[in-house]
């Protein structure tokens, strides 16, 4: 188990503290120094300080985030050999929770276990950057900005197709739903409740995916949403909670629901120009 057990030097977290780092406290934190293993734990005893509780998500899921946020972030930077036996010392888990975990790491294209090589930290370029847990991890280290621009941009491209495709796709229980969650969404408005909110804004978005008719748009719908559970975080995002914002809601689900396909699309493209860099980054649409 993980136990309470910690050294003075080690910096090692207690029991339910390592599943995330909390980025908010040390957005400038300084990284120049090489991330070691030995040498006095400094990256783990960083990451120890920054760790924040469990989200119940058991032994291994906790190691899943631990691991990959200190690979996100650089503080174990490409190529850097992960050591099974000195993970599981380090962070006093068993064998079996460090074997998974490194499978699920490995899955997201993190890190590579080779014959003879061992574990390693993979480079940027082979990781799965939309899987969602890595969108999150992004977005929460010191890579924010860009995370936040890229996802941005990203649902400049997909979600005026989504709208424009769901119109010509409607169903009366689909839009009903549409329309629940824009209701549900002013009412959390009115009563200062971002949590109600930003549920409700990511299951009208992943609806809109969901009935477009493409399953490959409906396959992104983890994406958005991971987008919108990001984006209310300090230092930027697409999505602000304002009454605007709300109206644009209840446009796309009267175009939706008109079969009006052109205008569901602009409904959409005016609702995710909250910020003006977006809207320099990404042109819009020539008219036809």
């Amino acid at each position: 188990m993980m136990t309470a057990a910690r050294s003075a030097d080690s910096g090692l977290a207690g029991p339910g503290e390592l599943d995330r780092y909390s980025y908010a406290e040390a957005p400038g934190a300084d990284r120049g120094s090489a991330p070691a293993w030995d040498g006095g734990d400094a990256e783990l005893s960083r990451a120890g300080r920054r760790a924040a509780g469990s989200r119940g998500r058991g032994l291994h899921g906790q190691l899943v985030q631990q691991l990959g946020q200190m690979i996100v972030s650089g503080d174990l930077g490409a190529d850097r050999p992960l050591v099974p036996e000195e993970i599981g010392q380090r962070f006093e888990v068993s064998r079996t929770v460090v074997r998974e975990s490194l499978r699920v790491l490995e899955a997201k294209g993190l890190v590579s276990a080779r014959p003879n090589v061992g574990t390693r930290v993979r480079p940027v370029s082979d990781w799965n950057l939309l899987d969602p847990d890595i969108i999150e991890w992004r977005a929460f280290g010191p890579q924010r900005e860009d995370q936040r621009r890229e996802l941005c941009e990203l649902r400049w491209t997909i979600e005026p197709l989504a709208a424009r495709l769901a119109a010509g796709h409607g169903r009366e229980d689909i839009q009903q739903r549409l329309a629940d969650m824009a209701e549900i969404m002013g009412h959390a408005l009115a009563q200062g409740d971002s949590l109600t909110f930003s549920r409700a804004d990511a299951e009208f978005h992943s609806l809109l995916l969901q009935v477009a008719g493409n399953r490959m748009l409906e396959h992104l719908s983890g994406i958005v949403t991971a987008a919108l559970h990001v984006s209310g975080a300090s230092g930027g995002g697409c999505d602000r909670p304002t009454e605007a914002g709300v109206g644009q809601h209840l446009r796309i689900v009267d175009a939706v629901g008109a079969g009006d396909a052109a205008g569901a699309e602009a409904a959409m493209r005016q609702l995710l120009v909250a910020h003006p860099e977006v809207e320099r980054v990404v042109p819009a649409p020539r008219e036809h």
